[in-house]
């Protein structure tokens, strides 16, 4: 068939690519000038195969009061008169039981597993390369509180087979040498060893470049106006005009939104309700002066909720959830938490040096991405993935690749559909 994939970020180019590879004649279309430029530009890096979990949990709504009046918060609230952001924020808090936990975390490592096959086998087939290192995730506890609350994650893991392993001071710093400068900072850790790191915009330039050598075609710098649907099948979609045409048709049999927080307002007009939400998250990238203080793997803070990554000679600093609507401007107070986490744990790296970034997170309130059909025949999503775009974007090709070619997929997705909203 003819698909045309709308966005060209990790998402969007890892279904291109599988999408080639099950023989369709795919078209990627992105308002930006190449691949990997919005969300997926220099995201926090992690490959988070068994850390992964839904923000809403139990515990979650208590925390984040608390959280609103810290000077160093992994949670901004700027409130607006905005009914997508309310109506977005009352769906998270009705998942922050523990049922709903346990049901929305068993969905999202399922997927997760799955994609750290994918990843795997994707590697191997194509053999690209974006500073990658399998060294697991480690979740680092400052208090005994956080060592203790962790055991509802841990049972989740048991359940769903993920290999992890409670760590001591001394086992977090066996496995992470460098927080031996800061033992005293620290109580244990949780580690999940198959979780990987990488450079996302790395990756995603070079599968693009493979995807375009199984002849996918790329029309960066188009700005995507409407789907085209008619009689209640797409028929392809409605570029902005050009200096030549006042309005740009582009033709398909089946089309694939993975435009991340703006995947909503494309889809709005025909009367798909999709609640994914931009949940701003920033970053900065620091050059490294001294590996024996820099981290071997991903360490994620759990007291600022920030991951502190090793990419090659950099280390990125990612984290937060500032919830603004569609803004993406750089607060200078973002950057001081990044800067305190990250000096706290590992002194000695020039912040001075480093590079400042934010990017919009599509978040859905259970914390699942959105993946398959819509009521509209030939469309599907990909979309709703949060935090973990990079983690899930191989698994959630594959589902794409399979279910826009009316394959079984290999795993259940039935319960990643938009119906679960009803």
């Amino acid at each position: 068939m003819k698909v045309i994939v709308l966005g060209a970020g990790i998402v969007g180019v890892t279904s291109a690519y599988q999408l080639a590879k099950a023989g369709h004649e795919v078209t990627v279309v992105d308002r930006q000038s190449g691949p990997a430029l919005e969300t997926s530009f220099a995201n926090a890096g992690e490959v988070s195969f068994g850390y992964c979990s839904p923000w809403a949990a139990p515990g979650i709504p208590m925390k984040a009061m608390k959280w609103l009046f810290m000077k160093h918060a992994p949670l901004i609230l700027r409130p607006k008169l905005d009914m997508a952001m309310l109506s977005w924020m009352a769906r998270m808090l009705s998942n922050c039981s523990s049922e709903r936990y346990a049901i929305n975390k068993s969905r999202m490592l399922r997927l997760a597993d799955y994609s750290r096959i994918a990843l795997a086998e994707l590697r191997s087939e194509t053999g690209i390369t974006y500073d990658e290192r399998m060294q697991g995730t480690l979740q680092l506890f400052r208090t005994q509180q956080q060592l203790d609350a962790s055991a509802k994650d841990v049972k989740a893991l048991a359940a769903d087979g993920i290999p992890y392993e409670l760590l001591d001071r001394d086992g977090c710093i066996r496995v992470e040498p460098a927080l031996r400068h800061v033992r005293d900072k620290i109580v244990g850790g949780l580690l999940t060893p198959k979780d990987e790191t990488g450079d996302c915009f790395k990756f995603t330039n070079a599968l693009a470049a493979k995807a375009e050598a199984l002849g996918v075609r790329f029309a960066y710098g188009t700005t995507i106006k409407a789907l085209d649907v008619e009689g209640g099948r797409v028929r392809g979609i409605v570029t902005a005009p050009d200096p030549v045409r006042d309005r740009e048709r582009i033709s398909a049999e089946a089309v694939v939104v993975a435009l991340g927080s703006y995947s909503p307002l494309l889809l709005k007009p025909f009367g798909i309700r999709l609640p994914v939400y931009p949940v701003k998250g920033y970053s900065l990238t620091i050059p490294i002066n001294d590996a024996s203080r820099a981290p071997e793997s991903t360490v994620m803070d759990e007291t600022y909720k920030i991951a502190i990554t090793r990419l090659g000679d950099r280390i990125r600093v990612g984290g937060m959830a500032e919830i603004s609507g569609y803004t993406n401007d750089l607060g200078l107070a973002r950057r001081s938490t990044l800067e305190h986490s990250v000096t706290d744990l590992f002194p000695g790296g020039d912040v001075s040096r480093a590079s400042f970034w934010s990017g919009l997170r599509p978040m859905t309130p259970d914390g699942t991405p959105v993946i398959g059909p819509t009521k509209v025949a030939g469309l599907f999503l990909n979309t709703g993935h949060g935090t973990l775009g990079w983690t899930m974007s191989t698994g959630s090709a594959r589902l794409i690749g399979d279910l826009v070619s009316n394959r079984s997929p290999e795993i259940d997705a039935k319960d990643l559909a938009i119906s679960r909203y009803g």
